[in-house]
């Protein structure tokens, strides 16, 4: 067995190259603490030669990065002390030894993160490396009964060098194979401190079960800026993980749409109710259920207890949840439940319009669940609940159709125009839903801020206050995206807005069919634009009809 030449070209180059990068990086935060003022005139400056013969620097840049994020992958380098040059009284740095204290931790801090990064990376290949050179060394399993004892044994060992139970070590084997063979461009970010580990497990953990090429092209769209349709908005390493796992879900869905309705069909067996006792004389239910009917529970109960809500209830507003649910599952009628409104809990439902027709099977999506198969979304829509909305796309670009707007105050249509837009807290790393947030506007009226969809964002209550407690400001909105925010510290957190995506047209209509319906005016179409902004009749009669 040659293993000496899978350990050079397979693992010595790959783990050098690694814990190089996590010596540089260590080497730059070092700079950052030992003399921050200083830092960014010194030459050693986030570059350490890392002797690999790559020529990065100590932050494991490369082309491709900087191409992607657009020079984002300096961030802490430009978020570092001097960069500002005033602290948050308004003094210069250099005369508020405070202010250069509060920024050199700040400063710490961000390098320190990528740090970790590239020390779950340089982990990641150390574990492949150290499964492939133990396959090697002993052969062939002679039966299936050696190969699961083998790999007991190396997960046996690998939990026990990192004092973790098994079953995490099990995981980590797992990430490890698949961001080692499949996701070579995600482990590179990560290895440069773009991403963090959360993002890579979740990585691996959405692509699990997906072909090689899917894999690859899903890798692409959030790692490739000359990908056809490249992730648009902030950066992976932006997102905070759980906004970013959606964003991967949204898109492998709408991409792969065929696997979405087996394994929908096969979760649906699995529907349940648990019971879990929990300490204090407390217990816990959980109820697992279809995504959007579990949504509409959630809104249905928080609207009731919204109703509740008086000066002289002391509850929170979960207790009152967790109280009107079980009043409800038990068929109680109580002092409470008698004094109820007509409670109204409402889901916005966004269908391509070709799907609705049933021309394609692109899946739905549920606000403030996500994606759901064609035929779940078509069913919603059909059903006509006073508790959906619906909410049809352009087919030229994946857009919401607008929704028209004639009155000064917020009429409803707005509102739901901006959950649309928005779909949850604007703040960064927020993700408190829509049905909770308030519609603010960005520059006050008093100010000179008009009632527009550009001046007006969602906030949840505690951000809102935040914005008027403190000095976190938010840019300007546009029409489909949502403002960026500011921080004290002049941080700017750009928007993550949606990334919306062209429904698939029909083949018919892709083709030319003589068949398909009439033009608006009864001409029937001869052809179908296939330029740049060009709309077929069809299209141009059914968004007319759409949105009339």
């Amino acid at each position: 067995m040659e293993t000496g030449a899978v350990t050079d070209v397979g693992g010595k180059a790959t783990v050098a190259a690694a814990v190089a990068s996590v010596a540089g990086l260590v080497d730059e935060l070092a700079c950052v603490v030992r003399g921050p003022l200083a830092a960014p005139g010194n030459d050693s400056w986030g570059h350490t030669d890392r002797g690999d013969g790559t020529g990065r620097d100590s932050r494991g840049n490369s082309a491709h990065r900087n191409a992607r994020s657009g020079g984002a992958s300096d961030n802490a380098r430009s978020h570092g002390i001097g960069s500002h040059g005033v602290c948050r009284s308004g003094a210069p740095i250099s005369a508020d030894p405070l202010g250069k204290l509060a920024e050199s931790c700040l400063a710490g801090l961000e390098v320190l993160a990528r740090v970790e990064a590239a020390t779950a990376a340089a982990k990641v290949r150390l574990v492949a490396a150290y499964a492939e050179a133990s396959a090697q060394i002993e052969g062939p399993a002679a039966d299936a009964y050696e190969a699961s004892a083998r790999e007991k044994s190396l997960v046996a060992e690998v939990a026990c060098v990192l004092t973790v139970g098994e079953g995490a070590a099990s995981a980590f084997l797992g990430e490890a194979c698949a961001l080692t063979s499949t996701l070579p461009a995600a482990l590179d970010e990560l290895q440069a401190g773009a991403i963090s580990w959360q993002h890579a497990r979740i990585l691996a953990d959405e692509t699990a079960g997906l072909e090689p090429a899917r894999v690859k092209a899903l890798e692409a769209h959030f790692f490739d800026p000359d990908a056809p349709h490249a992730a648009r908005g902030a950066a992976p390493g932006e997102l905070v993980p759980s906004r970013f796992r959606r964003k991967v879900r949204a898109w492998r869905e709408r991409q792969y749409p065929d696997s979405l309705e087996l394994r929908r069909a096969v979760s649906m067996a699995d529907r349940r109710m648990e019971y879990r006792p929990l300490a204090d004389g407390m217990a816990q239910i959980c109820l697992i259920l279809p995504g959007e009917t579990a949504c509409a529970i959630w809104n249905k109960a928080t609207s009731i207890a919204r109703g509740l809500q008086s000066p002289n209830d002391p509850r929170t507003l979960s207790q009152r949840r967790a109280d009107v649910s079980a009043n409800l599952l038990l068929g109680c009628v109580g002092q409470d439940l008698e004094k109820l409104p007509a409670p109204k809990a409402d889901i916005l439902v966004t269908v391509p319009a070709f799907s609705l027709f049933g021309a394609t099977d692109e899946p739905g999506e549920v606000d403030g669940f996500g994606p759901v198969p064609a035929s779940v979304a078509r069913r919603i829509v059909a059903e006509g609940a006073g508790s959906f909305y619906r909410v049809l796309v352009d087919p030229r670009d994946g857009a919401p159709l607008e929704i028209g707007r004639t009155n000064y105050r917020l009429p409803e249509s707005l509102k739901r125009w901006l959950r649309m837009r928005d779909g949850k807290c604007t703040f960064p790393g927020c993700s408190n839903h829509t049905p909770d947030n308030e519609n603010d506007h960005l520059t006050a009226w008093q100010h000179g801020g008009a009632t527009g969809v550009d001046n007006l964002a969602q906030l949840c209550p505690k951000h809102h206050r935040l914005k008027h407690q403190t000095t976190w400001t938010p840019s300007p909105a546009s029409k489909n995206e949502p403002p960026g925010w500011t921080s004290p510290t002049g941080r700017h957190y750009p928007a993550e807005q949606p990334d919306w995506v062209s429904p698939r047209l029909p083949l018919a209509l892709l083709a030319g069919d003589s068949a398909m319906p009439p033009h608006i005016d009864g001409e029937t179409p001869d052809r179908v634009g296939r330029d740049a902004g060009d709309v077929s009749p069809l299209e141009d009669a059914l968004i007319a009809y759409l949105a009339a």
